[in-house]
């Protein structure tokens, strides 16, 4: 999924990375497992520009966040579908292991979360917009932290959820995770069915005595209705980090 931040050119060089795994997460996402040369290494949350070029010379560029921890050297990045993309059909599609793809990065040093910084830590998810926030989790759990954690995830169909095995593997007593279905939930299904609202947050997160740390990711009309029904909680704004994505062009 792409995201609308872009980059700094003048202080980042583009590189060639390798496609070395490819992972189907739903029917819409796959993941790409790149190895970079002389890659810095990144924090939980950053992203980079990914830069396609025609042999016209056309050029697109796109930002995906990075799935990965920083504990691992690759770098991993979760891809969905756009009907009608420029870039995402070609990194799903046409991209292969052995391939290469143009990068620059790592992006970003406002949306990330180290385990030093603490918790606890509530995340909440709209659609691909769970990419950042399982590097966060991921980084979590490498790290073997005790940080609690919450994850409150909004997905259109059961089949739509990313990570959705990884997730169930995460959780124990200090991580929770809660999904939303908002369309074409199955018969069988116990859990939310709707979009996330102020009874959800209330249920799911944490008071704003117990001072979260809060990551809230996805398309920009659930991103400010999150934000803005936190915030009338009372949560401090300043403990509330956000990034809106959607496609750009």
């Amino acid at each position: 999924m792409s995201s609308g931040i872009k980059a700094t050119p003048e202080r980042l060089e583009w590189h060639v990375g390798t496609v070395v795994e490819v992972r189907r997460e739903t029917p819409t996402a796959h993941t790409l497992v790149l190895k970079v040369p002389n890659w810095p290494g990144h924090r939980a949350g950053q992203h980079v520009d990914v830069r396609l070029v025609a042999e016209d010379g056309y050029q697109a560029e796109r930002s995906y966040s990075i799935a990965s921890p920083p504990e691992e050297a690759t770098v991993a990045l979760t891809i969905e579908r756009i009907g009608d993309g420029e870039v995402s059909p070609y990194l799903i599609d046409v991209l292969h292991t052995g391939d290469g793809l143009e990068v620059r990065g790592p992006i970003g040093g406002y949306f990330v979360w180290d385990i030093a910084e603490g918790g606890p830590l509530f995340l909440v998810a709209g659609g691909s917009g769970i990419v950042p926030l399982m590097a966060m989790l991921r980084h979590r759990a490498r790290a073997k932290s005790q940080v609690p954690a919450r994850l409150l995830y909004s997905a259109r169909t059961l089949d739509g959820i990313i990570y959705r095995d990884e997730l169930a593997g995460l959780v124990s007593p200090e991580v929770d995770v809660t999904y939303t279905i908002t369309r074409d939930a199955p018969a069988s299904w116990t859990g939310y069915r709707r979009r996330i609202d102020r009874a959800m947050l209330e249920a799911v997160g944490w008071s704003a005595s117990d001072a979260p740390r809060i990551y809230v990711c996805g398309p920009t009309p659930l991103v400010e209705s999150v934000a803005t029904l936190l915030v009338e909680l009372g949560h401090d704004p300043m403990r509330v980090k956000t990034e809106r994505f959607g496609p750009t062009g």
